[in-house]
């Protein structure tokens, strides 16, 4: 026997929609908002997605359509994303800026260090068991990015006269760093694969907020006299930022 279905009971939008342009379909999020007034489409380089916002009372035949108006746009947008690349044995990763090749080494003693071999090239060694390898290379990874930032912030914290009461590690997609109004300070691991004074500006960056908590005016002038090269650390994170994410 069929259950009976109420008429007015209502059946969840799908979470995704496949918009075909040219020879290819496209996979774009559908998401409703209660702030939204008009359909709107945005990109994602870090999470590989393209999202559709909508209006609550919107409906799907339109976010559909709409789509579909702009399948070219959406066609285009989804070539800028990246091979997400794996931190394993093998690859070439980026260490402070610097190319590494990723070199197992299963009858080495140690874990995990860095080296340049004969040929100059750089390397990042992994000792030890294949299946070990990748949580060592990331624990690697995030111990240079501590040391680094250790280091910074200390630096900066003494140009200010204003000590951070503690320095985390996290993995966020839509911030590099954080400071807390308890002056507790977190940076994402990943800037130990960007250019060393790429992490240093970060440093003073949320260390600054330390003395000013918003971005005022005020702030900025405390980040340049930190950082006086703020400007173009800035730029490098709009234009490479994003693909620091790639590496998984």
């Amino acid at each position: 026997m069929i259950p009976f279905l109420s008429r007015t009971a209502k059946v969840p939008p799908p979470s995704h929609l496949e918009v075909p342009h040219g020879d290819h379909t496209f996979r774009v999020a559908l998401k409703r908002s209660p702030t939204a007034r008009r359909y709107t489409l945005r990109v994602s380089l870090v999470k590989r997605e393209i999202t559709l916002t909508m209006p609550l009372r919107g409906s799907v035949v339109q976010a559909t359509e709409f789509a579909l108006r702009h399948g070219g746009w959406i066609a285009e947008r989804h070539k800028k994303f990246v091979t997400p690349i794996m931190c394993e044995p093998g690859s070439i990763i980026p260490l402070r800026g610097q190319p590494h090749l990723i070199e197992h080494r299963p009858d080495a003693r140690g874990t995990v260090w860095s080296e340049t071999n004969d040929q100059g090239e750089h390397l990042i060694v992994v000792a030890g068991k294949a299946e070990y390898a990748l949580r060592r290379i990331k624990d690697f990874l995030k111990k240079q990015a501590h040391h680094d930032l250790d280091r910074a912030v200390e630096r900066y914290t003494a140009m200010l006269g204003i000590p951070a009461r503690r320095i985390a590690l996290k993995d966020t997609t839509s911030r590099w760093g954080s400071c807390s109004s308890a002056g507790r300070l977190n940076f994402s691991w990943r800037l130990i694969l960007a250019p060393s004074d790429i992490l240093d500006y970060l440093a003073a960056h949320e260390v600054a907020h330390l003395k000013e908590l918003n971005h005022s005016s005020r702030y900025w002038r405390v980040v340049e006299g930190l950082f006086p090269d703020y400007e173009n650390a800035e730029l490098w994170l709009k234009r490479h930022g994003s693909s620091l994410h790639r590496y998984q």
